[in-house]
């Protein structure tokens, strides 16, 4: 099971920090991601990172403005986001998958959390 939170409303500019709790799974076995729906736009991945922690990817679109980072011993996720935009605005999940490495697209995930809304006033 997963649960994000932290997300809220925040004017352009500003950073939030959102988290992800773990429990009922063996967390350090999965690659997780965070993935972000906009209201009429299918979900699509935001960033993820590796087992290990020690390589995370992101968008070219993202670089420089959101960064992930997990700690294994605590279960949990976060998702750093500074510089946020109006068009940052979505509902935002994290999702555990089991592969190796890190998948772009929402199948390769067999857990979600409920999601976090974001919402950047302009």
């Amino acid at each position: 099971q997963l649960q994000a939170f932290g997300g809220g409303l925040v004017q352009a500019g500003g950073s939030l920090r959102l988290s992800c709790a773990a429990s009922g799974l063996t967390f350090s076995n999965y690659v997780m991601g965070w993935f972000r729906q906009a209201p009429g736009k299918e979900r699509e991945f935001v960033v993820g990172i590796e087992r290990s922690g020690a390589s995370a990817y992101k968008p070219d679109f993202l670089k420089g403005r959101f960064t992930i980072s997990r700690d294994n011993a605590k279960n949990m996720v976060y998702l750093q986001m500074n510089n946020l935009k109006p068009e940052d605005t979505a509902v935002y999940f994290c999702a555990a998958s089991g592969q190796s490495a890190i998948k772009y697209h929402s199948k390769y995930y067999v857990y979600w959390g409920q999601g976090t809304q974001v919402t950047v006033s302009s």
